[in-house]
């Protein structure tokens, strides 16, 4: 066998080694890459604000929906309000909705439905803050979807609130025929118009 085809093989043989070797890092690096970055623009307040009618900590982060390809990561200044999608707390720094700590509020990502979801830490309410609201809202999570009447008011107003969606997986109004359900949600949603403002 002459010398170019021994060439020729090496070549090929290195080509499919390389090819199984590039194949097989593309594998074992997508594993470890379960979740890509959120790139979309946010703000972390640098002192207390007034958004969407909350008393905003300073420290809190605003995430928005992007407008513009040059939207990404932080931004040095606020955006426009009606383009927010989450507020979220600093840990030790939240805000109270309906007599409970907060740790963030989401808007809904179903454009159909006009509201927003709230997260509680129970472990931050003292024994003796604790309502039938607030005992009733920790017996099935510690997130409460709520649809409103106006988009722009994410504050506990009562004359804003149109009602509870769901209160976790657990109970949904989606399914209108399960009568534990509802008669949960409705029970909830008059505990929680019983909060004093």
């Amino acid at each position: 066998m002459n010398t170019k085809k021994i060439l020729i093989i090496l070549g090929v043989l290195i080509l499919i080694v390389g090819g199984y070797f590039y194949a097989y890092l593309k594998a074992s690096a997508s594993m470890y890459s379960t979740h890509t970055v959120d790139k979309s623009p946010f703000y972390i307040t640098k002192a207390p604000i007034i958004i969407k009618h909350l008393n905003i900590p300073k420290g809190t982060t605003i995430r928005y929906k992007q407008r513009y390809f040059w939207q990404k990561m932080e931004q040095d200044k606020l955006l426009k309000e009606a383009d927010i999608t989450e507020l979220s707390f600093e840990k030790g720094n939240y805000i109270n909705w309906g007599g409970v700590p907060i740790t963030s509020i989401y808007k809904f990502f179903n454009t159909d439905m006009t509201g927003y979801t709230v997260n509680a830490d129970f472990s931050a309410l003292a024994a003796d803050q604790e309502t039938p609201f607030s005992k009733q809202w920790q017996s099935c999570s510690n997130s409460l979807s709520i649809t409103v009447k106006d988009a722009n008011d994410w504050s506990c107003n009562k004359n804003n609130l149109a009602d509870i969606e769901s209160c976790s997986v657990s109970y949904q109004r989606y399914f209108s025929e399960d009568a534990n359900q509802q008669m949960f949600l409705d029970q909830l949603y008059i505990e929680l118009m019983k909060i004093a403002d």
